[in-house]
């Protein structure tokens, strides 16, 4: 009774393991292949509950989701040899899962590390062939999916994996880069400075020389017209005078004589010292007119 007791017991703990080891479950995000002596039966299983021969076939499980790998910065040079810190990374799955495993040895670190030598490669390539504008600014998001393009066909066919994405992180010069590039740009600055002080001193030096000769100008204009009004004034007093003698010559020249005598006295200090007998003291002792 024991011993069939303990039969029985053997015999359902053999059963157990062997249903346990025959039924297995991929998920949805597994990938998974079957091998029966090493050799595939099922290179994609589907995802659900499954049966396997205990013992003669094995199942290998991989993650199906997006994956990603970074790549550090590297130094690469454009096609005009000026170097460029890049900081990029990749996405990634698994395409065929098949040829992954023959490829790796079912080892995702080992897809990880290819992938990571492959993007630092079509990096270089990529950057060698433009030029720093274009990799900063110009042609960046081309060359990104031309590379990703370019990977995914390559990894494919090599490793089984499909590559979803590859994108630059960030875009650096060099320290020693950086400093020259600095250096240059406040050289430019201060020459553009001075550029634009010349100018200034240049438009103010014109300025001030138009505003010189524009006061010469005004003041010959006015010296001039001032002239002109003087020898106007001149020309009229001279008529007047010249009108004055012609109507009455004797009395014009009474006239400048009595003129002549309060000039002459003006100051009361003054000494005058004549001839009795002159024309100036003519219409004195008599006080009569001429």
């Amino acid at each position: 009774m024991k011993l069939k007791t303990l039969l029985i017991v053997v015999g359902a703990l053999v059963l157990v393991l062997l249903v346990s080891n025959a039924l297995f479950v991929v998920k949805e995000t597994e990938r998974a292949v079957k091998l029966r002596f090493g050799e595939f039966a099922i290179a994609d299983i589907q995802p659900g509950l499954h049966i396997k021969i205990p013992f003669a076939e094995q199942v290998k499980k991989f993650d199906a989701r997006v994956l990603s790998v970074d790549s550090p910065e590297e130094r690469f040079l454009t096609v005009e040899q000026k170097p460029l810190k890049v900081d990029a990374f990749a996405k990634w799955r698994i395409g065929d899962v098949s040829r992954f495993y023959t490829s790796t040895a079912g080892d995702e670190a080992r897809g990880s590390i290819r992938l990571l030598e492959r993007v630092k490669e079509g990096l270089r390539n990529e950057i060698s062939r433009r030029t720093q504008h274009d990799v900063v600014s110009g042609e960046r998001d081309q060359f990104m999916d031309d590379l990703r393009v370019q990977l995914n066909e390559e990894m494919m066919e090599e490793m089984g994996i499909e590559v979803i994405d590859v994108r630059v992180k960030q875009i650096d010069l060099p320290t020693d880069v950086e400093d020259a590039v600095y250096s240059r740009m406040n050289s430019a600055r201060e020459i553009e400075a001075k550029q634009y002080r010349a100018t200034g001193q240049q438009l103010a030096t014109v300025r001030r020389a138009d505003a010189d000769r524009e006061v010469v100008v005004i003041t010959a204009e006015a010296y001039r017209d001032a002239e002109n009004i003087r020898g106007d004034g001149d020309a009229r007093a001279t008529k007047i005078y010249a009108d004055a003698y012609n109507q009455d010559a004797e009395f014009y020249a009474f006239y400048n004589r009595v003129t002549a005598y309060a000039k002459a006295f003006a100051d009361k200090g003054d000494v005058l010292v004549l001839d009795p007998e002159s024309d100036f003291f003519r219409y004195l002792p008599t006080g009569e007119p001429p």
